[in-house]
């Protein structure tokens, strides 16, 4: 199988595409917030026209109010790739969500749930908030605390949880711990920084012309306040916070409301990379390319093709 990973913005979608029409085979999705139906243009869905007849596999497969769990995506994904593997056509996993990508490609098995338990934390985190649990994080876990945010509450609640219930550190999401799955070629895509960031800023204002602010307005309807996932995807959270800054959400947001939609969509997602490539970096079996680079789907190939060989030396 092939995956296509690396920061956002940087063509992983493109080249994808490209690829699964070159080898004969179906792109499934790696993006977490992609798998929720509705959420097109703030994650740069590629819409149908533009697949080129290509199935996508893991979009639009969960409602805005629905929890996106990691352990449900391997599932899924996994049976999606076991399946195209079993008919002859190749895999070409694609996204940034780097332990959504680690659950397929490797051997990872994350723990259950304790309801009484993880309410007993959610109550706690209400209480006293993010910043407390997730002092209390890295002092039982410094490696999952330097990788997660003091802000993510849910995040942190799961980190704890997991800890509380295996006695072991949260080490799922750790790269060097994983035993491959499948002998796949690992193709990550980036670009220099500088360039980088301007395809976000560029990419984030066509993204607010293109209507993302009347898209988040028809989730509402759909409970989009009411997910725990969904409502943190970038973008339909600087506009949800510009909705509540109004004072409705049926308020007409004025130049400069969307002005600070679009800056701090830019600076939540340049962080965002920065997180993206301290995770992706750590994995040596990745094939890095640049993003810019005229025959980028050729280099892609050749590696594609250099695994292939490999395998086919070892049959």
């Amino acid at each position: 199988m092939v995956a296509v990973v690396g920061p956002t913005a940087t063509g992983k979608s493109d080249l994808a595409l490209e690829l699964a029409l070159r080898c004969g085979g179906e792109v499934v999705n790696a993006d977490a917030m992609q798998l929720y139906r509705g959420l097109d243009v703030g994650t740069a869905k590629l819409a149908p026209d533009a697949r080129r007849g290509v199935r996508h596999r893991q979009l639009d497969v969960l409602e805005v109010t629905e929890t996106a769990s990691v352990a449900a995506y391997q599932r899924h994904a996994r049976a999606d790739v076991e399946a195209l593997r079993a008919s002859g056509r190749t895999p070409v996993l694609v996204g940034g969500s780097g332990l959504y990508v680690q659950a397929v490609v490797d051997e990872l098995e994350f723990p259950g749930t304790d309801p009484e338990l993880r309410a007993r934390l959610e109550a706690e985190l209400a209480s006293v908030g993010s910043q407390a649990l997730h002092r209390r994080l890295a002092e039982r876990d410094p490696a999952a605390a330097a990788d997660v945010l003091a802000s993510n509450g849910r995040r942190i609640v799961r980190a704890l949880e997991v800890i509380a219930l295996t006695g072991r550190p949260f080490r799922a999401r750790m790269p060097a711990a994983a035993v491959p799955r499948y002998d796949a070629v690992l193709i990550g895509v980036d670009r220099d920084t500088a360039v980088l960031d301007e395809r976000i800023a560029v990419r984030v204002q066509a993204m607010l012309a293109a209507g993302m602010v009347a898209e988040t307005r028809e989730l509402l309807g759909r409970g989009l306040r009411g997910g725990r996932t969904a409502p943190r995807a970038l973008g339909y959270r600087q506009v949800l916070d510009a909705l509540d800054e109004a004072g409705s959400d049926d308020a007409d947001l004025t130049p400069e409301a969307l002005e600070r939609v679009r800056e701090e969509t830019v600076r939540a997602t340049r962080r965002f990379v920065r997180r993206q490539r301290s995770w992706f970096r750590r994995d040596t079996r990745i094939h890095w390319l640049d993003g810019a680079a005229p025959d980028l789907l050729e280099q892609a190939l050749d590696a594609v093709h250099a695994v292939a060989g490999r395998g086919a030396g070892r049959s």
